[in-house]
């Protein structure tokens, strides 16, 4: 089903949802028609009588809770998993590319190798060109493979291969992909995807593994081509920064927002106030047909089939669970001493490389610090030395005696698989205390944090990726830490989940250190960040606030370092022939003026390729970004030419 919710236009002008399906998809070139999707896993229905469309530009995100399906629908659409019902039906001629979660890659293949797999238009031509030259054809033949080659631009294919790598941290093509780490083989797969230049860009969580700077550069890539995507992403920035619509996919069913993800946010309240006000509807006419079915026998005839089926529609509309609100938590943790957590002269090295060097820091009650940097730059070293986990090649690390550690790794936790939902948390404890005295128990905590009652008593092994994270990290909290470790806590979770660990970790009264490459997730919690990698010799650098407020300094100082004062006009002595003429010197003058007016015409077109526009719009404006940058060059050359010899 399509429900659409921008009322002020749309809701108006069409009294039907399939209308209003065939006007989205007939806007523009349709590249992807889906109508009447359903699937079930068992007795689990995920979703039921799908119907949307994507158009060419389209860049739609997927947003649901864990375990909705997701991933299952993006499947379906890829034919890895089939739905049980429905249409999928592409454009004629149309490419597209899917990022799985788990990258499926030959372990024996070299980096460079799993660029040529495929069946891309330029991976095409290039293996038909190269099957030309070993075979020594000449003539026609020769002079079509050659052909191919220009109108798919395969000759540049392995440069622009390399160029995406290198973004991606991946610079040896010469590595096995056996050899590669669970992350590296994702970014190997993201690299893949990219270079083979589909129309339609299926994506499953691609910010996944990547640092932030990588992920600043994939927002642009997205936001500046004329990909049409469609993605499962939990990086709020992310679906800000490059979606122009979000489907939420809830009870079943899907909702279009026709905007980003603020646009979302606001829209979305006023869905759920909707169906609020629906559902009270549906529960008052509920009472009366309940009345009527208690009546007596005599008064539901046969001719009142219809009615008896009208009263199990209703009964379904007003029983559906709607609140999902996250709600505070204030949880006490145990006791911190005087003596937390101290870190004196601490170094790390793996072989020749030093991670960091000479770090020393006492930890305060209630510290909220965030890390980052690029892959391998040792965030996660720094959080075992931290954890005792292993021990500094220099320094010491003391931790106070009433500390109690509460640790989410990227791991994961091994369940058993006999266990139900309910067990994995129980098997910790069976309540937390809160303020007041009161008591939080196992199934309470379970339901805060998005697990309903119907969920309690579900095997573990028949929940979703997400959905186990989540468990993973109540079971943690459940320990009730007074210092809690979280590295990478955004993968896998739902932004609804987000939300609720959010507020939970606001209410926090322990110490709190994070790694995250979600921008948001940091923004929210975290007070001051350190930095590691950034400098040659393993310093460490703090910076105060939060992540965006970091990124200012860091961009403020390199705006003060290659900042270059004006050249002071040279005094000239005696050689009047040297001196500028009057023409010289009024053209000197206007010179200033115009150099400043073509600068604030280049930050002005920057920001509008920053904010994402239409393909046509792009074209234009870097055209002319290319004309105004080339001007300023010359402008600025020439100033300095006439500032040499001004008196």
């Amino acid at each position: 089903m399509w429900k659409s919710f921008e009322y002020s236009m749309f809701i108006s002008i069409f009294t039907n949802n399939w209308a209003l399906y065939l006007y989205l998809i007939m806007a523009k070139k349709n590249v992807l028609s889906v109508e009447g999707l359903t699937k079930r896993y068992g007795e689990k229905l995920l979703f039921k009588g799908l119907t949307f469309g994507l158009s060419a530009g389209q860049r739609v995100a997927i947003v649901a809770k864990n375990g909705s399906g997701k991933s299952t629908l993006m499947r379906a659409l890829c034919d890895v998993e089939p739905a049980d019902q429905g249409d999928i039906t592409f454009s004629s001629g149309i490419t597209w590319s899917y990022l799985r979660q788990e990258a499926d890659l030959d372990p024996q293949s070299t980096l460079l190798d799993t660029l040529y797999i495929g069946d891309s238009p330029a991976v095409v031509a290039l293996r038909n060109y190269d099957k030309v030259l070993s075979e020594g054809l000449d003539g026609d033949v020769l002079q079509s493979s050659t052909d191919a080659m220009d109108r798919t631009n395969a000759w540049n294919y392995e440069a622009r291969a390399r160029e995406i790598l290198g973004k991606l941290n991946l610079n040896d093509l010469s590595r096995t992909i056996g050899t590669l780490s669970g992350g590296e083989k994702r970014r190997a797969a993201l690299a893949q995807v990219l270079l083979e230049s589909p129309d339609l860009l299926f994506l499953d969580e691609p910010t996944n593994h990547l640092d932030l700077e990588m992920i600043a550069w994939l927002e642009k890539q997205l936001a500046s081509t004329n990909f049409t995507v469609l993605m499962i992403t939990h990086d709020r920035y992310f679906l800000e920064n490059v979606c122009s619509d979000i489907l939420e996919l809830d009870n079943q069913s899907l909702y279009l927002y026709k905007g980003n993800f603020s646009y979302y946010l606001q829209n979305r309240d006023a869905r759920k106030k909707n169906a609020l006000a629906v559902q009270d509807k549906a529960k008052k006419a509920f009472k009366r047909e309940l009345a009527w079915m208690r009546s007596t026998p005599s008064a539901r005839t046969g001719k009142s089939k219809s009615r008896i089926e009208r009263f199990y529609e209703i009964k379904k509309e007003a029983k559906k669970r709607l609140n999902e609100d996250p709600m505070h938590i204030s949880v006490i943790p145990e006791r911190l001493g005087g003596k937390i957590v101290e870190m004196h002269n601490v170094s790390y090295k793996q072989g020749d490389k030093v991670l960091f060097n000479r770090l020393t820091h006492h930890f305060k009650p209630g510290e909220r610090l965030g890390i980052v940097g690029n892959n391998g730059s040792g965030k996660t070293s720094l959080l075992n030395i931290i954890l005792q986990n292993n021990a500094p090649s220099t320094g010491k690390v003391v931790v106070g005696e009433t500390v109690v550690w509460g640790h989410y790794h990227q791991l994961g936790c091994d369940f058993n698989e006999d266990w139900k939902v309910i067990d994995a948390v129980r098997d910790i404890a069976d309540f937390i205390p809160l303020k007041g005295g009161a008591k939080l128990t196992a199934a309470g905590l379970l339901e805060r944090f998005l697990f309903p009652r119907s969920m309690h008593n579900q095997f573990i092994k028949v929940l979703s990726g997400g959905e186990k994270k989540r468990l993973h990290l109540l079971r943690i909290l459940m320990c009730n830490p007074n210092f809690l470790i979280l590295d990478e806590p955004t993968n896998d979770l739902d932004i609804f989940t987000l939300a609720v660990l959010e507020e939970f970790l606001m209410d926090f009264k322990g110490c709190l250190v994070v790694v995250s490459h979600d921008r948001y997730f940091m923004d929210k919690i975290v007070e001051h960040v350190w930095v590691v990698g950034e400098k040659e010799n393993g310093e460490i650098k703090d910076y105060p606030g939060n992540y965006t407020q970091y990124r200012l300094a860091v961009k403020e100082a390199k705006t003060v370092k290659t900042h270059k004062p004006k050249a002071k006009p040279k005094e000239i002595k005696g050689d009047y022939s040297a001196r500028l003429s009057y023409n010289e010197k009024f053209e000197f003058e206007q010179l200033e003026r115009q150099i400043e007016e073509l600068e604030k015409r280049r930050e002005e077109l920057s920001a509008i390729l920053e904010n994402g526009p239409s393909h046509k719009e792009l074209i234009k404006v870097g055209k002319e970004l290319g004309q105004v940058a080339k001007q300023l060059e010359e402008a600025e050359m020439r100033w300095l030419e006439l500032a040499e010899r001004a008196e």
